[in-house]
């Protein structure tokens, strides 16, 4: 899972998601540690140079080689962690453009809503 290391809700949910990831299943990398690291060379199929702007408000999650990114990425996680967690799955009913809406208001303000890190977290 790729996220905002920088970002205090981004931080915090890392934080939430690995003490509710019983089965250890996620690997954290906060997006400023690709941008920096990687910056000349591609991490799969995903290419994470393209534009910094676009990757930093979203969260971007790699199962199984594909990729998700906004609500899905948020509703896998949540299929993959301990009870009751699992039963957002619900919200796959929704339609994905009213998901995306709802996430994309929420990562537009989340760092004026909450405020920022002094530095990267790095889980």
């Amino acid at each position: 899972m790729f996220f905002d290391g920088q970002c205090r809700l981004c931080s915090r949910s890392v934080r939430w998601i690995i003490r509710n990831d019983w089965r250890k299943r996620f690997t954290f990398i906060p997006l400023q540690a690709v941008q920096q690291e990687e910056s000349k060379r591609q991490n799969g199929t995903l290419d994470l140079t393209a534009d910094p702007r676009d990757q930093s408000d979203t969260v971007l999650l790699v199962l199984d080689g594909k990729e998700y990114v906004r609500s899905g990425a948020i509703l896998r996680i949540a299929l993959r962690l301990r009870f009751p967690w699992p039963m957002l799955g619900i919200f796959f009913l929704v339609p994905p453009f009213i998901r995306d809406a709802a996430y994309r208001l929420v990562a537009r303000n989340r760092k004026s809503w909450f405020g920022e890190e002094p530095s990267c977290y790095v889980p």
